[in-house]
């Protein structure tokens, strides 16, 4: 196998982020807010699996056990990374940060306009930062 056009071999992958979190329950409504399912089977006392899509996995860790995953200090207070999400339209966008705000999110960054782009972005109540960003694709001539 090797790096080929961006590729490594032909296997599909999926992607599984893992946060920390200080409250499962606060958390599992937070994300429900915002449309996204779970999956009970990987969900216990430790971890929330959410299902983004079918290739994306955001696994909602209380914070003693992802410190028991990680070898260096759990980031409190900081920006660890940053999640970003596409929308298929302007209204999505809008409507996924203002359904954060209103359930226990804070506002990471003002919204981001450019043509052809627009993007807002919203702080779980961990401080998990999340953008989502709607790009226009281009039209095909006829």
């Amino acid at each position: 196998m090797s790096w080929v056009g961006g590729t490594f071999g032909d296997m599909s992958r999926m992607i599984f982020v893992n946060l920390p979190v200080t409250d499962l329950a606060r958390s599992r409504a937070f994300y429900g807010a915002l449309g996204f399912g779970f999956n009970e089977e990987f969900s216990d006392e430790n971890a929330v699996s959410v299902v983004i899509s079918d290739e994306i996995v955001a696994m909602l860790l209380l914070e003693d056990y992802f410190a028991g995953f990680a070898t260096r200090p759990v980031a409190k207070g900081a920006t660890g990374a940053i999640i970003a999400l596409s929308a298929e339209t302007p209204a999505e966008v809008d409507a996924f940060v203002e359904a954060g705000l209103a359930n226990g999110g804070s506002p990471a960054k003002e919204k981001i306009e450019f043509p052809g782009m627009y993007g807002w972005s919203v702080l779980d109540p961990d401080g998990n930062h999340w953008e989502i960003v709607y790009m226009e694709q281009p039209q095909e001539e006829d």
